[in-house]
């Protein structure tokens, strides 16, 4: 199985067309938030019709930059992962929107309490190939502002090291673009691709019943 990783299209509607050949040969999207230009919320709708143009199957959260109440359009859109398990071909999904608290100017700034919250479905389950979604990146794995700051949240952290997915998909901090590991969970910040055209691809391997990651590339257009 192949997946396409997207983060912060940030309204760059045009960009979406040069991914072609990977809305082809994926099987399904996975996208960590922030259909919208900063400031612009109006400019999320036509990102998210033209993903959904683009491929039928779309796993997604909103971002920080984003209006909370964006999350119904992806509703009715049915690809909405937030706060949710969703299962698709023996993978199960689960996700978080928004970012934590910083400038406090962007529509969908919340309280890490908050966020993790998203995630409480998964306490009273017992579940295999998982994935996570979230804007917002766990702290120290793939959420470098720079040397000498990271962004993510520690909550998220030991969210992970607790239910321990198979992947772990984030954006939000654009200069955190990469891979990393969190025990054996694959974590991976595909960066902005409206503003720098970086992407993601992992394939995964399924044997008795239990995925596997083969390989995940990191991309740009």
């Amino acid at each position: 199985m192949k997946l396409l990783l997207l983060s912060d299209i940030h309204g760059n509607v045009k960009e979406i067309e040069k991914l072609n050949d990977e809305f082809k040969s994926c099987d399904a999207v996975l996208f960590a938030g922030d259909f919208a230009e900063c400031f612009k919320t109006k400019t999320s709708k036509p990102v998210l019709e033209e993903l959904c143009r683009h491929h039928d199957n779309i796993f997604a959260v909103i971002g920080n930059c984003d209006d909370p109440d964006f999350s119904d359009e992806l509703d009715n859109a049915d690809i909405n992962c937030e706060a949710s398990l969703n299962f698709f071909e023996g993978l199960c999904i689960c996700g978080s929107g928004g970012g934590t608290v910083f400038t406090g100017k962007t529509p969908n700034e919340r309280t890490e309490e908050d966020i993790i919250s998203d995630f409480d479905i998964l306490k009273s389950e017992t579940l295999s190939n998982l994935i996570l979604i979230s804007h917002n990146p766990p702290k120290d794995t793939c959420d470098s502002v720079n040397e000498n700051l990271h962004a993510g949240s520690p909550a998220f952290t030991k969210l992970i090291e607790e239910v321990k997915p198979l992947l772990v998909v984030c954006g939000h901090i654009h200069e955190g673009k990469g891979t990393g590991k969190i025990g054996d969970t694959l974590v991976v910040n595909p960066g902005s691709f409206g503003e720098n055209g970086t992407y993601a691809v992992a394939e995964l391997l399924k044997k008795d019943g239990e995925y596997t990651i083969a390989a995940c590339e990191m991309k740009r257009v």
